[in-house]
């Protein structure tokens, strides 16, 4: 019976979607090439990268062997933080820091983007680095990566007590 159905069918070529080019796999000479192509000045010693972007110094360090890179921008002196700072990022952590993350390391706040070194594609590292400098740039104001808000968490409600607070000052004019 099977073949009977099968000798009923009619099979037609079906076009079959050109490859799509596959990303060389990420490594220090491709990491460089980028780094590069974001900021020409950009410094390179073995393993790490030295960038300026938006007039943020941005650190990447890897470590090819364990196949792992970090790239950090320093924010300021974690000795001055109130509780309530260390909770707004904390948040922001959540909600609006995205892929980059504030983190605080040797007495820093900073903002960082890690990931395996490896499977890192090329615009999710140029993303991650943008990500990373906006947390620097919007540090004690929206405290955000720049790209989106992930629902669920306090950071749009704070931001909109910003523009309520505006409205309201607005409303005696």
């Amino acid at each position: 019976m099977l073949r009977a159905v099968l000798s009923g069918l009619v099979f037609m070529a079906l076009p079959v979607a050109a490859e799509e080019a596959v990303e060389p796999q990420m490594n220090l000479d491709r990491l460089s090439e980028i780094v590069t192509a974001l900021d020409p000045d950009a410094q390179r010693a073995a393993t790490n990268f030295q960038l300026t972007i938006q007039d943020v110094p941005v650190l990447i360090i890897t470590d090819p062997i364990a196949d792992r890179m970090r790239a950090m921008v320093p924010i300021r002196s974690a000795a001055g933080m109130s509780e309530a700072d260390v909770m707004r990022v904390m948040q922001a952590n959540f909600d609006t820091a995205l892929d980059a993350r504030y983190a605080i390391a040797n007495g820093r706040l900073w903002g960082v983007f890690i990931h395996p070194l490896s499977p890192l594609e090329k615009d999710q590292l140029i993303s991650g680095l943008g990500q990373t400098v906006n947390l620097a740039l919007t540090y004690g104001t929206l405290f955000t990566g720049g790209a989106m808000t992930f629902q669920g968490g306090d950071s749009a409600n704070i931001q909109r007590q910003l523009i309520d607070d505006l409205l309201n000052k607005g409303e005696k004019i």
